[in-house]
């Protein structure tokens, strides 16, 4: 079986991540009997330089017309002085909008030999911590009516949401929930917003479907404070836009280092009606003053990888293999710069010496 993935490397350390996990990915497809091939699109700050747009027409054709997308990361300071519509950030939001892609599926998963890199002491970490936050990718605050005062004085956003918007990402959050710990909490301000209270009314109506599915509530600063307090709590965590990306982020740092986590952006469907490319990216930023110095922790975009092989490809096995070799690989105590687990007997590698050693772990278990 031959795929096809358009890649996205971006700016600052995407190329460098991007690099490594593309290796893992191929590894696999040596193990699993699968070829990919890829098809670079520009999106972001060097597609400002090269073609004078953050989402050059031809990249975003380029991804609809494949199986699925990696990206790196995209943005830095260079590009931060231009007009909002005309920055990387915006290319991004008009690439998810453009491939339809709404949910945004990021897991938050502490590997063992990582509970020293937590922020938090071992007896609120527990067992260990795994949850997944579906955030709501393009709707809300993020898309809505905005503007400035004549005078500058004054400025406004619109958090807007409409059932629909509402009711297919509770879709996608109640069917994890069930794969899962078949628990889901809906964060919301339903106590002050009006759209958070038709996120509440939405879901109730919705709980009769999955009547094996544990539904709650909490308003956001609540779960803010809980997932500091007792992470443990948690297994999917369904909410909006702007407050999924600010909840994922600390729940990315829970696990020791925003450079361990993965993001899967799905939903999309392509004009005949099958599910459209999935979009696959790390989490974190694209650090331009480490970018091409070999510092970069690549496993995040290898996990996104992974979850590329599941989510858009159908290869499970192969994914879940991705997830064993990094699992083995920290296990023989090998970490990036950017993790201290406080372990005396951990060995800095950098991004091309990680990638390689995920690489041979892949390749080892299938011999």
């Amino acid at each position: 079986m031959s795929y096809t993935v358009a890649t996205i490397p971006g700016d600052g350390i995407g190329p460098d991540v991007v690099r490594e996990a593309i290796q893992v990915l191929d590894a696999a497809g040596k193990v699993f009997g699968f070829s990919l091939e890829y098809r670079e699109a520009p999106m972001g700050g060097r597609a400002i330089d090269a073609f004078g747009s953050p989402l050059p027409a031809a990249s975003l054709e380029t991804c609809k017309n494949s199986d699925a997308v990696l990206l790196g990361a995209v943005g830095g300071p260079k590009w931060d002085k231009l007009p909002g519509a005309q920055r990387p950030e915006a290319g991004l939001l008009g690439f998810r909008a453009g491939l339809g892609a709404y949910a945004n599926l990021r897991p938050a998963r502490l590997f063992p030999g990582l509970e020293g890199a937590s922020p938090l002491k071992a007896s609120v970490i527990g067992t260990g911590l795994d949850l997944l936050v579906v955030r709501e990718l393009t709707g809300g605050i993020y898309f809505g009516d905005r503007g400035r005062s004549p005078d500058g004085e004054s400025a406004w956003d619109t958090e807007r949401y409409s059932k629909p918007e509402i009711t297919r990402l509770l879709r996608v959050a109640f069917d994890a929930a069930r794969g899962r710990k078949k628990k889901l909490c809906v964060v919301d301000k339903a106590n002050v917003l009006e759209s958070s209270r038709l996120w509440r009314e939405t879901a109730k109506a919705m709980a009769s479907e999955w009547p094996e599915v544990e539904l709650s509530f909490l308003y956001v600063d609540a779960a803010a404070m809980e997932l500091v307090r007792a992470p443990g709590r948690f297994d999917v965590i369904a909410t909006s836009n702007m407050f999924g990306d600010i909840l994922s982020d600390e729940a990315a740092m829970i696990t020791g280092s925003i450079g361990m986590l993965a993001s899967a952006s799905v939903g999309g469907r392509r004009p005949d009606g099958r599910p459209g490319p999935g979009i696959f990216e790390p989490i974190h930023g694209s650090a331009p003053d480490i970018a091409g110095q070999d510092k970069a922790n690549p496993l995040a975009t290898i996990l996104s990888g992974a979850m590329l092989l599941s989510h858009s490809l159908g290869e499970a096995k192969a994914a879940a293999a991705i997830e064993a070799a990094v699992g083995r690989v920290i296990a023989a105590g090998y970490r990036c710069a950017d993790i201290d687990s406080g372990d005396p007997a951990e060995k800095i590698v950098g991004t091309r010496e990680m990638g390689r050693l995920v690489t041979e772990a892949m390749l080892e278990a299938g011999r």
